[in-house]
């Protein structure tokens, strides 16, 4: 009689589909997704450092630290790449060249492409700002040409690294967790880089105005639905928003701990320390909303994305509508809130002008309109996040 030898299920002995399946999964260049989310942070400090410098001291030479900062990051980020996109197309990895792209006959990551243009941008806005303020003085516009050349570079950092985080997480693996924690350190990056660019419009005395939960509800609600939708983490979005929330309260408190002079006039505050900036919104409490509602809801985003916005909209409104008012007492004069980080020129009227609510109709006649802006970017958010869970390469 004919034994019946039992079928092995041991690893070891994979079946062919599990076989074909392992390139896939395999991580190729595993450094680099951690390198190149490493040199957006460092992109990151050196902006808040610079924003810091400028409000304390002033431009006073493009050889600043923070200045220096942003570039290595960039550069950390796009030299990595091009060495990957050399190493992939000239090497005999077939793992490698299976996780790029072609680009111009090279191959490499999509996330490397992105980062190795976000380098060139940054590397050539160096030059180009330093001639530019030689032509027309320091700092006479923030948004000048030069600066948004090195604002795209660094969106485009930012971006490369969250897709090559993306790319690690989606192909699964022993290390698939490594990749999801980096994932929500990237979109925690991107969400301090919208943060940074609402700052002139989130003064605290202008949270009891339309303008700015209008404003708000445009940026916020795409990016903490999008990390929602695309990570495999559950409480992405909380997690993302309190990764933000404590990398800006760890820059403002240990920012004010460095001292400073200012170097230009006019000179209206006694500043001896660097000045941080203001204390960071609140999303992380509109974070969980979000988090619950994708959890527990499940509709086609054309009917998902107004729910979202609503919940977010009230969360946000409901814990920074008081603490706005919080932020104007005195209670906040201090360096943990830092409610009152004026900048050198402050002058004597500006500062009282900070302690007064700007916009007194209210939040009212802007509520509708700060709802459809949110739903629209919600369905962003959840058609970005959609598209995020499918990136292999």
């Amino acid at each position: 009689m004919e034994s019946v030898v039992p079928r092995r299920t041991t690893p070891k002995y994979a079946t062919r589909a599990l076989v074909e399946e392992a390139p896939s999964r395999s991580v190729p260049f595993s450094w680099h997704a951690p390198t190149v989310v490493f040199g957006a942070v460092c992109v990151m400090i050196g902006v808040y450092w610079d924003i810091s410098w400028h409000m304390s001291i002033g431009r006073d030479s493009f050889w600043t630290p923070a200045h220096l900062l942003i570039q290595a990051g960039g550069l950390i980020a796009g030299l990595t790449s091009g060495y990957v996109a050399l190493r992939t197309t000239f090497g005999s990895d077939p793992r490698a060249r299976d996780a790029g792209v072609t680009f111009w006959g090279f191959r490499a990551p999509l996330g490397a492409w992105v980062c190795i243009w976000g380098c060139l941008a940054m590397v050539t806005s160096a030059p180009f700002d330093n001639w530019w303020h030689d032509a027309y003085g320091l700092d006479v516009r923030i948004i000048s040409p030069p600066h948004s050349v090195l604002a795209l570079g660094i969106g485009a950092i930012g971006v490369g690294a969250l897709l090559l985080s993306l790319a690690w997480q989606n192909r699964g693996g022993e290390h698939q967790r490594r990749a999801m924690w980096l994932l929500l350190v990237a979109g925690a990056m991107l969400l301090m880089d919208r943060w940074i660019m609402l700052t002139e419009y989130s003064s605290k005395n202008l949270q009891h105005g339309g303008a700015f939960y209008r404003l708000s509800m445009l940026a916020y609600p795409m990016a903490v639905v999008m990390m929602a939708k695309a990570s495999k983490m559950k409480w992405a979005a909380t997690i993302t928003t309190g990764i933000f929330t404590a990398f800006v309260l760890i820059l403002m408190w240990l920012i004010q701990i460095l001292p400073a002079t200012p170097k230009l006039g006019p000179i209206y505050q006694p500043i001896t320390h660097m000045v941080g900036m203001a204390f960071p919104v609140l999303i992380i409490v509109p974070a969980l909303g979000v988090d619950l509602v994708m959890q527990r809801v499940q509709l086609r985003p054309v009917f998902l994305a107004p729910i979202l916005s609503a919940v977010f909209l009230a969360l946000f409104i409901a814990v920074q509508w008081p603490f706005a008012s919080f932020l104007m007492t005195e209670s906040a004069r201090n360096w943990f809130f830092n409610a009152e980080n004026f900048v050198y020129w402050m002058s004597p009227s500006g500062v009282e002008w900070s302690r007064s609510f700007q916009e007194t109709d209210g939040l009212g006649p802007h509520l509708a309109n700060a709802w459809g802006t949110g739903a629209l970017s919600a369905y962003l958010g959840l058609w970005f996040g959609h598209w995020m869970s499918k990136v292999r390469r």
